[in-house]
């Protein structure tokens, strides 16, 4: 199992949900609103009068065998309208109950 923690603009809330549920990946925790800002280019979503932009997160648990195919369908997502922001980490679940 692998856990993937999602950070996008909140306008790609509903297609990141599609691709999830298009990939079986059921069961998630959503964070609505996240501030920051990109690592290179990015710009700032802090949701101010100055950057009004936000955030949202997802957390998930994701079938090892399935990453590797999420995690491109959230990139061609991301290459669509790259200025959005969408960022996806992934690391090893040692133990689930």
């Amino acid at each position: 199992m692998k856990a993937v923690f999602i950070t996008f603009n909140q306008a790609y809330y509903d297609a990141i949900l599609s691709i999830m549920d298009r990939s079986a990946i059921r069961g998630y925790t959503y964070w609505e609103d996240v501030q920051g800002r990109g690592s290179k280019t990015g710009l700032p979503h802090y949701g101010t009068h100055a950057w009004p932009t936000k955030n949202s997160a997802i957390f998930v648990v994701v079938e090892d065998e399935k990453v590797a195919v999420f995690l491109d369908s959230l990139h061609k997502l991301d290459l669509k309208t790259e200025a959005q922001g969408l960022r996806a980490f992934v690391w090893s679940i040692e133990q689930l109950i």
